[in-house]
């Protein structure tokens, strides 16, 4: 089943990304295995789906939606997702936003912080979809940084 969806990329078996998938897409999605759909996009987005959580519980998966604002992430939302996608560890999950990039910026830190995954790898993941701008360059340094100083303090 080809997936025509902006953006998408098979991170994994178990993890697909990409942007804002239509309506019909998460039809496919659900019969493509995935259980569950966690959304980062803002609900007034321009490509937003009305009522996408109804949407994607209707064909059977779970969904989660973490509003990140592209021009202010946050870490505790960072946190809140990963959470979430260790809760959902073994279970086929998708995970977009409007145009996959808060997603990318956030799977990038999931595998190099949550995972220890070679930054490298991580990275390539990243680019694959975008080069993050400045906000989000910063963004990625405070949580790198904020990880750093928990390990140097022992927590």
């Amino acid at each position: 089943m080809a997936i025509n969806i902006t953006n998408f990329l098979r991170v994994s078996d178990h993890i697909a990304t990409s942007g804002q998938p239509s309506a019909d897409d998460f039809r496919q999605i659900a019969e493509l295995g995935y259980t569950s759909v966690i959304n980062l996009a803002l609900s007034t987005a321009s490509n937003a789906i009305e009522h996408e959580g109804d949407v994607v519980t209707g064909h059977g998966m779970s969904y989660v939606h973490i509003p990140v604002r592209f021009d202010r992430p946050q870490v505790s939302q960072f946190e809140l997702f990963a959470a979430v996608l260790r809760q959902q560890a073994g279970s086929r999950v998708w995970v977009h936003c409007a145009m996959n990039m808060r997603v990318s910026a956030f799977m990038y830190l999931y595998h190099t912080v949550k995972q220890d995954w070679p930054e490298s790898r991580a990275r390539e993941l990243l680019l694959q979809v975008w080069e993050p701008d400045p906000v989000w360059a910063d963004f990625i340094e405070q949580v790198l940084q904020s990880r750093n100083e928990a390990a140097n303090t022992g927590n």
